[in-house]
């Protein structure tokens, strides 16, 4: 057990530094091209981000673990949401763009509802429940739609030329790193899947719980410290972008791509899991709504970071 648990570290400490070299090489190309800080945080630094989600549910389809599967992609979300935001907002209270409150956290929340709507065949349509290669086919159809949009703001929200007085790495060392952060990632994900399950086994626990807690607290690791990097600097931009880009890649596009491997069964316990992501993106939305200023306070933040630990505990605890 003890080597399963270093393993397990050792997974999640490459898949670490493997994404940071992901994003870092690709967020300074994207600079170098002008692309905003906004954009960055929703596409970029938030796929990045996300990579490692994306490798550990390739795996855990590949070896049929429905549970991790949904469970860190669920897991993460609400990790992102609750943790890292209550988290980076008690640092620093967060201000949106208009486009973040009006746009892009309702389309987070869309999200939540087209996957449940999705994996729910019980209760909708047949007695068992999955997401099946075609409702991977209609997510990725979503993401595409975001993808898009994004390219619109992009394009209508050309940043002026900012002159960087340090010396720019060169082009071949930008490509090392995003190639060895990929080549991280695919390293970790393997490691952490295999540990994790056998890890579950001898502890007698279950996958889902796992999944939600271990698997998606780790892979989550990158979005935790891009936010935290990015509200001591004052950077809203990145760090609300940042959390509501990578709950919109986890949704549409890592689910999508799980499924595409093979169809992965839903059990509906998961159901409450979604209901309280569901809950707390309305929470977002309702506290930077009413603000009037497109912000979230410190208050606000510590009620979805005691949210976050009341919700771990009460997980914990349902397992014993």
């Amino acid at each position: 057990m003890v080597i399963n648990i270093l393993l397990l570290a050792f997974g999640l400490t490459v898949l670490i530094f493997g994404a940071d070299w992901l994003v870092a090489g690709a967020s300074a190309i994207a600079k170098k091209m002008n692309v905003s800080d906004l954009a960055i945080g929703l596409t970029i630094v938030s796929f990045g981000t996300s990579a490692p989600e994306l490798v550990v549910n390739t795996y855990a389809s590949v070896q049929g673990n429905a549970d991790i599967v949904f469970g860190n992609v669920i897991g993460s979300n609400n990790f992102n949401l609750f943790l890292i935001l209550g988290l980076t907002g008690i640092i620093s209270p967060l201000t949106a763009q208009r486009s973040t409150v009006w746009k892009e956290i309702p389309l987070s929340l869309a999200a939540v509802v087209v996957v449940y709507f999705l994996v729910n065949d019980a209760i909708f349509f047949s007695n068992q429940s999955f997401l099946s290669r075609l409702d991977g086919f209609i997510l990725l159809a979503f993401f595409a739609v975001f993808l898009y949009y994004v390219y619109r703001m992009m394009r209508n929200d050309v940043q002026p030329e900012v002159v960087d007085h340090k010396k720019p790495r060169p082009a071949y060392m930008l490509i090392i790193m995003v190639v060895g952060g990929l080549a991280g990632l695919v390293l970790g994900g393997r490691i952490v899947v295999t540990n994790a399950v056998e890890l579950a086994q001898m502890l007698g626990v279950s996958e889902k719980i796992i999944g939600l807690t271990i698997i998606a607290a780790g892979t989550s690791l990158p979005e935790l410290a891009t936010s935290l990097v990015a509200a001591l600097r004052k950077n809203n931009d990145i760090a609300v972008g940042n959390v509501i880009g990578s709950n919109i890649f986890n949704l549409f596009f890592i689910l999508s791509m799980s499924s595409m491997v093979r169809p992965i069964p839903f059990t509906s316990s998961f159901n409450l899991d979604l209901y309280i992501l569901a809950g707390g993106t309305l929470f977002l939305f309702g506290a930077m709504y009413f603000s009037g200023r497109h912000r979230l306070n410190r208050f606000e933040s510590a009620i979805l970071l005691s949210s976050y630990i009341g919700y771990t505990i009460w997980l914990v605890m349902k397992e014993l």
